[in-house]
C-alpha cells in the first residue's frame, strides 16, 4: 500500500519570528560588534507598522528597553522604524520583535523584502478602510438628505427614526473597522499612560457616536433628537483619506530609496573545486569562494575578479557616472552592475564588512536620528495635547448654558481640528526627506543632526591631501639617498608599494598601485597618524615609509610636489615625489562656501610651502602646514570656544580626532575606515561640490521646517477660534485636520526631488 507523502509543516507566525534568531537570518538588519570586555552585541534595524505620531514612538521606546540585554534603543515616528542595540548573550531578535507585538504594534525586519510585503498589506489595509468609510459615508448621507431638505414637521418622527436607525446601522462598520487604528492607537496611549495624538479624534469619534446613538434610540432623552453620523462618518473619511496619502507619499519616498541601495542580489552562482556551480544565498557567502557574475546581475560581495575582463556601474558607491573598466586582479564592490560581460570574482569580504552594507547601515542610522528641531517640537506635543482636552472640556461646559442641543458637538469640533499631527510631522518628515535627497547626491549621513550643522556651519577647516587634492595616477618619482647595491631601484619600489599597501593615506595608495610585485611579508606593523607606516621585514630590519625627519637632508625640491621617505633602520634610503593636483571642482567648491558666509581654512601634516601652494589656488588667507593631529585638535577647539559652528572635512586617520570634535564632519568615501567612522557624513562621491549642495539643501531644509511650523500654528489658529464659537461642524474640522497634515508632508516632499 502507497503511504501518503507527509504535507509540509505549517509555519506558524511564532515560528516565522523564531526564524530571526538564526545569525545568518539576522545579519540582513543586524550589525555586530565586539566590546573591549569580550561582550558581543548586535545592532537591529526594525519597521514599524501602526504608528502615527512621537507617543508611539515612546510607547514602542519603553517596550523594547524592557527587554532583558537591549541597551540602547532608537526609534522614529516619521521614519516608521526602530534601532535597537542589545547584548547577544541577553536577548534574541525574536524577543524585540514580540515585545513590539505586545505593545500593540507590528514589526518586521529592515530588509528589502520584508519592507516591500510591509508596504503591500499596509497600503491594502489602508485602502480598505478607506472604502469601507467612504462607502458608509455616502450611504449615511443619502440618509441624512430627508433631514436637511424637508421642512419643520413635515418629516413623520417614526419615518425620522427608521432613517436614523439605518445610519446607525451603515455607521457600525466605519466604527468598528475603519476606525480601529485610531481607537485602537488611543487605547495603546492610554494604556502606557501616555497621550499621543489618536486620543483626541478617538474622543471625538466615541462621543459623537455615542450622543448620536442616544438620540436615535432615546429621541426624548439627554442627548436630544438631532444626529450625526453622516458628519461622523466623513469625519472618518476625510482623516482615512489624509493618512492614506500620507502613507503613498512615505512608501513613494522609501521605494525611491530601496531602488539605490536595494541592488543585492538573493543568490549567488558560487564555483565549486571541481568547476561545478551551485546557487546558493548570499548569506552563505565566505571569504575565499570563487563565485560567477552575469551580465546585468549585480557583484553580491567586495571582491577580486579572477576571470574576465567587463565594465561596472558603480555610481552609487563612487558618484562616477561613467562604467569603470575591470579584469583580473581588480577589485570590485558589492553594489555594484555587471555591465559588459560574465566575469568571475574571488570573494574578500562579505556582509557588514562590505562598504555597500556600511552605506546601507548609515541611511538607517540616520532614518532614527533625533535632531533638536525634532525634539522641541516633541516636548510641545504633550503639553498641547492636554490644552486640546480641557479646551474641549471648557467649550462643552459653556456651550451647555449657552445651547445645550450644540455643546457636545463644539466639543467634538475642537477635539478633531486641534489634534497636532501637523506640529508632529513638521520637522522629521522635512529632515528625512533631505537626508534621502543628500543620500541621492551621494552625501550619506551618519547623524541627521548634521543637517541643522551643515546650515549653520561658519567655518570649515579641510585638509589637503585626499581631500582637496588627489595624487595624479601616475608612477611616483623616486629619488635614491645613496648607493646601496644590496637593493635596485625595483627593489626599492617593491618594498615601498608592499609597505604602502597597509596604509590608507592617499599617497601610500598610488605608491601601493607601483607594482603587482608588492608581495613581501610585514611583522609588527604599525601606523602612526601624521608621521607614516612602520613594519618588521623578514630579515629582521625595521623599514618606515612617511614623514622624513628633520635631520634627514631633501634634496631640492620646490615646494610643488608632495613626497614621502622609505627608510630602513632610521637611515632614509629613498624618496617617493608625487604630482599632486586639485580634485575636478575644488576651487568652485571653495569659492561658493565662501561667497555664502563660510570660512575656510585649509589645515594639513604637510610642509607650508605645499600647503600655501595649494591655498594660493584656491585664494585662501587662511592655510596652516605642517600640522600634527593634536595641532589639528587645538585649532578646531579654540575655533569653537569663539562660539563658532565649525565644520571639518578630511579623510585620513591623523583626521578623526578632527572629525570627533568638530561641530559637524565629513569624510570623503575614499578615505579611511577610522575617519568615516567618527563623521557625521561620508561624501562618497568625493566630489565637494556636493558639499556645496548639501550645504544649500540643508538651509532649505530648515526653511521648509519653519514653514511647516508657521502653517500648523496659524492653522490651529484659525480654526480653533471657529470651532469654539460652532460655526465648524465635525466633518470640515475633519476635513481640516487631515488637509493640515497632508500639506505638511507634501511640502516636506519638496526637498526629496
Amino acid at each position: 500500500m502507497n503511504t501518503p507523502a507527509k504535507s509540509p509543516p505549517i509555519q506558524t507566525p511564532d515560528a516565522q519570528v523564531t526564524v530571526l534568531d538564526d545569525e545568518v537570518e539576522a545579519a540582513q538588519f543586524t550589525r555586530w560588534t565586539s566590546l573591549a570586555n569580550g561582550r558581543r552585541l548586535g545592532e537591529s534595524s526594525l519597521r514599524i507598522g501602526g504608528m502615527h505620531c512621537t507617543a508611539c514612538a515612546a510607547t514602542i521606546e519603553q517596550a523594547l528597553q524592557g527587554v532583558t540585554g537591549v541597551t540602547e534603543v532608537r526609534v522614529s515616528a516619521a521614519g516608521q522604524c526602530a534601532t535597537v542595540s542589545w547584548d547577544v548573550e541577553r536577548t534574541r531578535p525574536s524577543e524585540l520583535v514580540q515585545a513590539i507585538e505586545r505593545a500593540g504594534y507590528r514589526a518586521t525586519p529592515d530588509t528589502v523584502a520584508d519592507a516591500r510585503a510591509f508596504r503591500l498589506k499596509e497600503s491594502r489595509d489602508a485602502l480598505w478602510r478607506l472604502f469601507v468609510a467612504s462607502f458608509c459615508a455616502m450611504q449615511v448621507m443619502m440618509l441624512a438628505t430627508p433631514s436637511y431638505v424637508s421642512a419643520s414637521g413635515q418629516l413623520e418622527p417614526d419615518l425620522k427614526q427608521l432613517l436614523d436607525w439605518g445610519s446607525w446601522l451603515l455607521t457600525l462598520p466605519v466604527m468598528i473597522f475603519a476606525a480601529a487604528p485610531f481607537l485602537s492607537g488611543a487605547w495603546r496611549s492610554l494604556r502606557n499612560r501616555r497621550i499621543g495624538m489618536d486620543v483626541p479624534a478617538a474622543l471625538g469619534m466615541l462621543v459623537a457616536f455615542i450622543a448620536s446613538s442616544g438620540a436615535t434610540f432615546d429621541p426624548g432623552g439627554v442627548f436630544g433628537r438631532e444626529v450625526y453620523f453622516d458628519s461622523l462618518t466623513m469625519f472618518i473619511s476625510f482623516l482615512l483619506g489624509g493618512r492614506y496619502l500620507e502613507m503613498r507619499a512615505r512608501h513613494h519616498a522609501e521605494r525611491s530609496l530601496e531602488d539605490t541601495i536595494g541592488r543585492l542580489p538573493e543568490i549567488a552562482l558560487r564555483e565549486s573545486p571541481d568547476g561545478s556551480v551551485m546557487a546558493i544565498s548570499v548569506l552563505r557567502l565566505k571569504r575565499g569562494d570563487i563565485i560567477r557574475v552575469p551580465v546585468g546581475g549585480a557583484f553580491c560581495a567586495d571582491g577580486i575578479v579572477t576571470q574576465g575582463q567587463t565594465r561596472a556601474d558603480e555610481s552609487l558607491l563612487t558618484g562616477e557616472s561613467a562604467p569603470v573598466e575591470k579584469t583580473v586582479g581588480d577589485a570590485v564592490v558589492a553594489g555594484s552592475l555587471n555591465l559588459a560581460a560574465p566575469v568571475a570574482m574571488r570573494v574578500e569580504h562579505v556582509g557588514a564588512d562590505t562598504r555597500y552594507e556600511a552605506i546601507v547601515a548609515m541611511m538607517r542610522d540616520a532614518r532614527t536620528q533625533r535632531p533638536a528641531s525634532v525634539t522641541a517640537s516633541d516636548r510641545w506635543a504633550t503639553p498641547f495635547l492636554w490644552s486640546i482636552l480641557v479646551l474641549a472640556a471648557a467649550a462643552a461646559a459653556v456651550w451647555s448654558v449657552i445651547d445645550p442641543s450644540r455643546a457636545i458637538w463644539v466639543a467634538v469640533s475642537v477635539l478633531i481640528v486641534t489634534c497636532p499631527c501637523a506640529l508632529s510631522l513638521a520637522a522629521p518628515s522635512a529632515m528625512l526627506s533631505a537626508a534621502m535627497a543628500m543620500a541621492k547626491q551621494g552625501l550619506l549621513l551618519r547623524r541627521i543632526e548634521a543637517i541643522e550643522g551643515l546650515a549653520g556651519m561658519q567655518t570649515l577647516f579641510i585638509d589637503k591631501t585626499g581631500t582637496l587634492t588627489e595624487a595624479r595616477r601616475q608612477r611616483a618619482t623616486m629619488i635614491r639617498t645613496g648607493p646601496d647595491e644590496r637593493w635596485t631601484d625595483d627593489a626599492l619600489r617593491q618594498q615601498a608599494a608592499s609597505l604602502a599597501a597597509w596604509s590608507t593615506h592617499p599617497l601610500a595608495k598610488v605608491l601601493a598601485q607601483e607594482t603587482a610585485k608588492a608581495t613581501g611579508v610585514w611583522h609588527g606593523l604599525r601606523e602612526t597618524p601624521g608621521q607614516g607606516i612602520e613594519g618588521c621585514a623578514s630579515d629582521g630590519s625595521i623599514w618606515q615609509l612617511g614623514r622624513a625627519s628633520r635631520a634627514v637632508p631633501v634634496a631640492a625640491n620646490d615646494g610643488h610636489d608632495a613626497e614621502t621617505w622609505l627608510s630602513r633602520d632610521g637611515q632614509p634610503v629613498a624618496c617617493f615625489r608625487f604630482t599632486e593636483t586639485l580634485r575636478p571642482g575644488a576651487m568652485e567648491a571653495v569659492r561658493a562656501l565662501e561667497q555664502d558666509g563660510v570660512s575656510v581654512i585649509l589645515l594639513s601634516g604637510d610642509s607650508a610651502e605645499r600647503v600655501h601652494r595649494v591655498g594660493r589656488l584656491l585664494g585662501l588667507n587662511d592655510c596652516q602646514g605642517g600640522m600634527a593631529p593634536q595641532d589639528k585638535l587645538t585649532a578646531v577647539r579654540e575655533a569653537q570656544a569663539r562660539g563658532q559652528q565649525v565644520a571639518m572635512l578630511g579623510d585620513g586617520i591623523n583626521d578623526a580626532p578632527v572629525l570627533a570634535q568638530a561641530d559637524t564632519s565629513i569624510a570623503m568615501g575614499e578615505g579611511a575606515q577610522i575617519a568615516r567612522a567618527q563623521a557625521d557624513g561620508v561624501l562618497v562621491t568625493n566630489d565637494l561640490q556636493d558639499v556645496v549642495r548639501a550645504r544649500a539643501l540643508a538651509k532649505k531644509t530648515l526653511r521648509v521646517v519653519r514653514q511647516n511650523f508657521i502653517w500648523a500654528a496659524s492653522y490651529n489658529a484659525a480654526c480653533v477660534p471657529l470651532a469654539l464659537m460652532g460655526w465648524l461642524p465635525p466633518w470640515a474640522a475633519g476635513l481640516g485636520m487631515a488637509t493640515s497634515s497632508l500639506l505638511v508632508v507634501l511640502n516636506s516632499l519638496r526637498l526629496s526631488r
